[in-house]
């Protein structure tokens, strides 16, 4: 029997969107070292080709059993939605459920009920992010992602300015609070739209870690290894984090490394760095 490919799932700094109509681009989706990687059966679909789309997506993916991937349905009020859950449940290459604009936890609950899958709410919506505290106590979700190109068109924001940035980052806190509060992991933040320039998306990438995200949507290969490389602790960071470890070990309660104060939240931040290189390092193994 081949081996699934299940790239990560429980831990993705990386979520690579495939559109349904090429579905021949999943393979190489899987193999361009993509923590997961999403179907697109929403935006990336033109709404004449939704069905056939779908049974592109289902002939692909039963021709491949090994595979295994997310998909981006459409979404609650869309007419195609129940149809993409069919699809979904009845594929055991799909992971879990993206829900797209989600906005109450009914919609979660349904999603859960029809699929028996995990799922992804991607917070979209002025609704959607007022309603967030219900949406991430749902059962079945797994983490929150921001949609922050259609918040910001929700919103009336100018979209790529700072202040419309700003605006944003509120509701990165938002996802931030509540995902923590629910027990889940840490959310994805939205995707960086603009493919050629890869700097802008390593800098978007080190504000999402720094605002305590575990990774990013990516609309292009090429962006997985520049967030991936991004979110990797430097060297100086984990020398660092392995000298307030090992002085930590004494039990000293306060102490002193490289000059500077060490207390129980320093030692925890120390902690957390270490385990985004152990994040690291596995998936290098698994590539």
């Amino acid at each position: 029997m081949t081996e699934a490919v299940d790239l990560r799932p429980d831990d993705p700094r990386s979520a690579l969107f495939v559109p349904a109509t090429r579905p021949e681009r999943i393979a190489k989706a899987l193999a361009s070292g993509a923590d997961a990687v999403i179907v697109d059966l929403e935006d990336a679909v033109a709404e004449a080709a939704k069905t056939a789309a779908r049974a592109d997506l289902e002939q692909a993916l039963l021709a491949a059993p090994e595979l295994r991937v997310w998909v981006r349905i459409n979404s609650a009020a869309h007419p195609a939605h129940g149809a993409d859950l069919a699809l979904c449940q009845r594929l055991e290459q799909v992971r879990g459920v993206v829900l797209p604009k989600a906005e109450s936890a009914a919609q979660i609950d349904h999603v859960l009920a029809m699929t028996a899958k995990p799922v992804w709410p991607i917070i979209e919506s002025a609704c959607g992010l007022d309603r967030l505290k219900e949406i991430a106590k749902a059962a079945g979700v797994e983490r929150l992602v921001l949609g922050g190109l259609d918040l910001g068109l929700d919103l009336g924001l100018e979209s790529g300015t700072a202040a419309a940035e700003r605006l944003l980052d509120q509701a990165r806190f938002r996802l931030l609070l509540e995902g923590r509060l629910a027990g889940l992991p840490a959310p994805l933040d939205s995707v960086f739209p603009a493919i050629d320039d890869l700097p802008g998306l390593a800098t978007a990438t080190r504000s999402a870690r720094d605002q305590g995200f575990g990774g990013l949507l990516c609309i292009h290969p090429r962006q997985v290894a520049v967030v991936h490389d991004t979110l990797t602790p430097t060297q100086t960071e984990i020398d660092w984090a392995q000298r307030v470890i090992a002085a930590s070990q004494g039990d000293l309660g306060v102490f002193v490394v490289d000059g500077k104060m060490v207390d129980a939240p320093v030692i925890g931040r120390a902690q957390r760095l270490l385990r985004r290189l152990g994040r690291t390092l596995c998936s290098v193994r698994q590539s």
